[in-house]
């Protein structure tokens, strides 16, 4: 079995902006903006600050989007409605997303988190860039139902938009390049790294595991880093995982790419603030973190794709886990909910 220990980068490499701390008076405005500064335990970004600069008023526009139901066709439903902060911008207690007119979609809708470090989203990978990711459930008629002309007109047809749009941008009327812009500004915000764990890989105070959460964080080096890798806790992989035998419901990554070794492949996601973010997989299949250990050690089932790593010598499926093993990996992946990501007001809808 392949196994990447989850080592942190070394400290001090470069500087930490705390999403649950407020900015120092001494720090640049741009600073000021959530996620603007990178934390020093991730590797080095796929979208980085310099390809759209963070600023005050472009982070405030992005925000207001991604609560406005207005860019839905009946004006009822907003990015902000299947991704809610409170659950790390999942859908609580939701098995798939929901759209206008009560429409179910097809899959969970996944949490918003450290968006600035994937190379592909979604559970499928069909957006490759995190500027694109919008034009996904704006246009899907099981969500948001709009077209992207809808959209623009009823922004340009705003006068508050107008200006705001005019500050940041410099230029009217309003398109989609500054529209998909001023979006992935509040995406890229969206920087979960103060949880408990984060303070013990860099020496902080309050840096403390138990020693449940020690062996935890040991079973999880030892059984599951080689997907859930570094301290994003994905290696951003699309790999089945043995949840069916078929995929005539969903073919996940191949739909995409249309190769029969893709059936049944899903985007690796992140453990980070896991305990919060159910239910889980793709469809939303398991309502408990206990559910998703079971299946790994003894649900898992046999398909033409199914990831190598869950092959075991003598033909056993799965990660065997003992109930202690299971229990101490429940203990340490609660030591990855970020309370101040949870509750950063910066981050929430204006009332």
């Amino acid at each position: 079995m392949r196994r990447t220990l989850l080592l942190p980068l070394a400290f001090g490499l470069a500087a930490v902006w705390m999403t649950g701390c407020a900015p120092d008076a001494d720090m640049a405005p741009e600073q000021a903006v959530p996620g603007a500064v990178l934390p020093v335990n991730f590797p080095a970004p796929v979208y980085g600050p310099e390809q759209n600069p963070p600023t005050k008023e472009a982070f405030e526009l992005g925000r207001s989007l991604f609560y406005d139901p207005r860019l839905s066709r009946d004006g009822t439903i907003s990015c902000g409605s299947c991704h809610q902060q409170f659950v790390a911008f999942a859908h609580a207690g939701h098995t798939v997303s929901h759209g206008i007119e009560g429409r179910l979609g097809t899959r969970n809708a996944p949490p918003l988190q450290n968006l600035r470090w994937r190379r592909g989203f979604m559970w499928d990978g069909g957006p490759n860039h995190l500027e694109v990711i919008p034009l996904a459930p704006l246009t899907n008629p099981l969500e948001m139902d709009e077209t992207l002309d809808n959209v623009l007109r009823k922004l340009n047809a705003d006068l508050s938009y107008q200006q705001r749009f005019q500050v940041v941008f410099s230029k009217q009327p309003i398109d989609s390049y500054q529209l998909l812009k001023a979006l992935a500004q509040f995406m890229a915000a969206l920087t979960s790294a103060n949880s408990r764990y984060d303070h013990f890989v860099r020496g902080e105070a309050g840096g403390t595991l138990t020693e449940p959460e020690l062996r935890g964080r040991a079973v999880l080096v030892q059984q599951c880093a080689s997907c859930h890798a570094t301290d994003l806790f994905t290696d951003e992989s699309f790999r089945n995982n043995g949840l069916d035998r078929s995929f005539a419901a969903d073919s996940g990554r191949a739909h995409i790419t249309g190769l029969a070794a893709d059936q049944g492949k899903f985007k690796v996601p992140s453990l980070r603030n896991v305990a919060l973010t159910a239910p889980y997989m793709h469809d939303g299949r398991f309502q408990t973190l206990r559910q998703v250990l079971d299946h790994y050690d003894h649900g898992v089932v046999e398909s033409a794709t199914l990831d190598p790593i869950l092959r075991q010598p003598g033909g056993r499926l799965g990660l065997p886990l003992t109930p202690q093993e299971k229990n101490d990996l429940l203990a340490f992946l609660n030591t990855l909910t970020d309370a101040a990501f949870l509750t950063d007001k910066r981050l929430a809808e204006q009332r």
